[in-house]
């Protein structure tokens, strides 16, 4: 176990919930000199982190920026500019004001508008794959779908999507935090944080110029209102949810499935009744949830569990281990997609629960109905599952999957 954790600190450990039942029995309110940072695993302490209170703050940028060498730390001011306006780097009344901006779109009639698009997207990704057979099932189908939404969403163009994808991926590496290269990944993310910026003021130049029906266009209308949206506060809504609005659902679509293959009689139950979809996406959701941590930050001295935290600690409110809490959830690791009272936390909680999570299950909702129906022998062509390095994202490096091709039916 002590090497187990020696991994988890480093974000290499592949299958961490038997650490999380670990700490959660023997240390729940666990000081990580390793990480630097108290670990939470209960429930009840993980949605307390995260609802809002007076001694903890969302903002933790400050925190990674300090953990850098001197030379290098003044030298990523365009990163630390992007990301500190990043919506979920606030706490209310600041948080408040930007999330009900971006709540206008995520409406329920704005999912029935995507739904049929959706249905489009999906199927034509699965068009491109059925003669062959195979595929690999996060570059073929995880990521390209809520991908394209997202970007079809915001107004970028289908050519430039491949380059939205790295500059996500290079903040999303800084954001985590650890590992041996971190230093390395945050230079990168510099560089892409000034690329992503330049290439964003230039689209809001276009749309300003001619405004389309997009997210973009609807943001920067807000903008030109003066006292609602800064230009800082543009260029930071549109960054996040660009990476907020793809990473987390490729995660839910190939865990999701993933658990499902692993999961022979609850696939076979899905296939049979179409109907559970709901409530097997939720278990999805807390079984293997693709945000395994969010961090937070104390700025008073408090007591949690008879612990001292004290001001300027970081708080890692551990979502997977408050997903497979025994204390709320019966027999948390098993995979049952009929689960009942199944309130997981892999959106978070309280003030910052993700405001695209209608979206998210949607998109897995018509996903996995599809794959389901056109696919019904899908099984994986790997006995070794890989995943990313990393503590706060999780999803398999690659998830290569078979089924019966269309000429061979």
């Amino acid at each position: 176990m002590l090497d187990d954790y020696h991994l988890f600190c480093q974000g290499k450990l592949n299958n961490p919930f038997p650490l999380y039942h670990h700490l959660r029995a023997d240390d729940p309110v666990h000081w990580s000199e390793q990480a630097d940072s108290w670990i939470l695993t209960r429930y009840d302490d993980v949605k307390f982190a995260l609802q809002y209170d007076p001694r903890i703050t969302a903002e933790r940028l400050s925190l990674l920026i300090n953990k850098l060498p001197t030379k290098v730390r003044g030298e990523v001011e365009p990163l630390r500019q992007l990301l500190s306006k990043w919506m979920q780097q606030y706490d209310p009344p600041e948080h408040t004001r930007l999330r009900k901006l971006v709540s206008k779109t995520f409406t329920a009639r704005m999912l029935e508008r995507l739904r049929g698009r959706i249905r489009v997207i999906v199927d034509e990704l699965i068009d491109h794959v059925q003669e062959n057979g195979e595929m690999e099932f996060i570059r073929d189908f995880a990521y390209p779908v809520p991908a394209i939404v997202i970007a079809e969403m915001l107004g970028v163009p289908p050519e430039h999507r491949d380059q939205f994808k790295q500059w996500s991926a290079d903040l999303a590496a800084f954001l985590e935090g650890v590992g041996t290269h971190w230093v390395d990944a945050t230079i990168r993310a510099n560089q892409s944080a000034l690329e992503l910026t330049k290439y964003l003021g230039e689209l809001f130049s276009l749309r300003r110029q001619s405004p389309q029906e997009d997210l973009i266009s609807q943001l920067v209308a807000v903008e030109e209102q003066g006292d609602r949206l800064s230009e800082d506060e543009l260029y930071g809504m549109c960054s996040f949810i660009l990476e907020a609005g793809h990473e987390t659902t490729t995660g839910l679509l190939a865990n999701g499935l993933l658990a499902l293959i692993q999961h022979p009689d609850q696939l076979q139950q899905l296939r049979e009744n179409p109907s559970l979809i709901d409530t097997a996406v939720e278990e999805m959701l807390r079984y293997d949830s693709s945000i395994q941590r969010i961090s937070r930050m104390a700025i008073q001295d408090f007591m949690l569990d008879g612990k001292p935290i004290k001001q300027g600690q970081r708080l890692w409110a551990m979502i997977g281990a408050a997903n497979r809490d025994p204390a709320q959830f019966p027999e948390p690791d098993r995979f049952d997609i009929g689960r009942q009272n199944n309130k997981h936390v892999a959106f978070g909680f309280g003030t910052h629960h993700c405001v695209g999570a209608p979206l998210a299950r949607l998109e897995a909702q018509i996903g996995f109905t599809t794959l389901l129906e056109r696919l019904p022998d899908l099984s994986l062509a790997t006995d070794n599952v890989e995943w990313c390095e990393g503590i706060s994202l999780r999803v398999p490096e690659v998830l290569p999957v078979t089924f019966t091709s269309t000429s061979e039916r």
